[in-house]
């Protein structure tokens, strides 16, 4: 049993927001109750149960029968938060990342509840993987959940069994990392996942446009003797997806918004009643692709970081409710392979222990949003357009919660994942995580 106290409750999905306890029995959070009322509830809980006691440090024992107290005077207590598009890399490149060494990176950044993408080895494009990929899964003390890609070995020529694999428990489709560039073919995945009411994840790049991926075509990559990717290799493909989704009424994702006239025309299509949405990084809602004359390699990615003007459509878009969900993409890759030249080195940064920090610091804390529309868009919002049973703090509900401090700054200078490519290392950031509770039951603690 826990007990949580003096705590700061924000709770997105309803709005809450006042000084509470909360108080946690097994799984599920048995109350929530004003400052100081759920002691006794939780004493006599604790003596109806056989060999109950309460400890005197607020740490249990390893057979779980002591009361753990939290003191979490000047925190915020919130919903564990939830990613949408993560990358474990498992199976087949465990060497950058595995499904335990992702589960606790994302602990440590305050998540409960992530979704794996499928450029896995092999793809998520079967029963098997998918139904493995869960079972590991279900023993980290993480919620995980998988995908399941739209194109068999996501080679964008063959839809996949869509069927078999939502029986094996894939929340939504996507061949993340490949735009599905066949328009016939993309047509007829959406038809499906209209049927199946599911959300398609769109990687929006058409690579025809693309002569070397990962750097924006302008000024930076001239000074860096490369070509890039221009920003029309985003935008069409956004655009044709938006008039298929009209056409077949499915729910589709724009992935990781890089243009400003993207964001435009995600929000004219929602205003008409189209089923789009989309999510934005960290990464580009904090960075520009001057970044890339700093950090090399560290900041390519895909889409790439573009313009300031670019930087600011996306917190404008994060700001109206156009963009509502905040994923970090999280994507570690070996020291080795981000240490190769600019063109050849893979795209991609980590971000699972920065994204709620981020937050704080480029949206919150410059005024553009309130915490509480910040945490609904890194909670509620993913959990609801992906179906999932997360993002929410109700009594008689799963107890995934996050304790964090937003005005405590941290050092990041070690992270938990196998890789460490990311830009923001060695930086000093706000909003520390303290605790991180799945399904009752602390699974970090700073």
């Amino acid at each position: 049993m826990l007990l949580i106290k003096n705590g700061q409750l924000m709770d997105p999905a309803t709005g809450l927001c006042g000084l509470v306890d909360v108080l946690v029995d097994g799984e599920k959070i048995a109350r929530i109750g004003m400052c100081g009322s759920l002691d006794d509830m939780a004493t006599e809980s604790m003596l109806m149960s056989e060999g109950g006691m309460e400890s005197e440090n607020g740490a249990g024992n390893e057979e779980g029968d002591a009361l753990i107290t939290i003191d979490a005077a000047g925190c915020i207590v919130a919903p564990g938060l939830v990613d949408g598009h993560v990358h474990f890399r498992d199976p087949g490149f465990t060497y950058k990342e595995d499904i335990e060494t992702g589960a606790k990176t994302a602990a440590r950044g305050g998540f409960t509840s992530v979704v794996m993408m499928g450029n896995t080895e092999p793809h998520m494009d079967n029963t098997d993987t998918i139904k493995d990929v869960l079972d590991r899964g279900s023993r980290t003390g993480l919620n995980i959940y998988v995908c399941g890609n739209v194109t068999k070995q996501m080679a964008g020529k063959e839809l996949v069994d869509t069927d078999a694999l939502v029986r094996a428990g894939a929340v939504l489709f996507t061949d993340d990392g490949k735009p599905i560039v066949d328009e016939g073919l993309m047509e007829k995945a959406c038809n499906e996942a209209a049927r199946l009411g599911k959300v398609i994840s769109l990687h929006e790049e058409n690579p025809s446009f693309i002569t070397d991926n990962g750097v924006n075509a302008g000024e930076v990559a001239q000074k860096l003797g490369l070509v890039g990717s221009p920003r029309e290799a985003e935008i069409s493909m956004v655009q044709r997806d938006i008039e298929i989704a009209r056409r077949t009424g499915a729910s589709i994702t724009v992935q990781h918004i890089s243009a400003a006239e993207s964001v435009e025309l995600i929000r004219n299509a929602q205003k008409e009643g189209v089923k789009v949405h989309a999510e934005a990084t960290p990464h580009h809602f904090t960075l520009t692709e001057n970044a890339l004359l700093k950090y090399g390699s560290l900041a390519k990615m895909n889409p790439p970081l573009r313009l300031e003007s670019d930087r600011l459509a996306i917190i404008e878009g994060i700001k109206d409710g156009t963009i509502e969900m905040i994923a970090t993409d999280h994507a570690p890759h070996a020291r080795q392979e981000k240490a190769k030249d600019l063109k050849s080195a893979p795209s991609g940064i980590t971000g699972l222990e920065t994204s709620l920090a981020l937050g704080i610091r480029e949206l919150v804390n410059k005024g553009y949003v309130s915490l509480m529309d910040l945490l609904k868009a890194m909670t509620v919002n993913p959990a609801e357009i992906y179906g999932l049973d997360a993002g929410k703090i109700k009594e008689g509900g799963f107890a995934d919660l996050v304790i964090f401090n937003p005005a405590e700054e941290w050092n990041f200078v070690q992270s938990q994942s196998k890789s460490s490519n990311t830009p923001f290392l060695g930086e000093r950031l706000p909003g520390k995580v303290l605790y991180t509770i799945c399904k009752g039951k602390v699974i970090y603690k700073s």
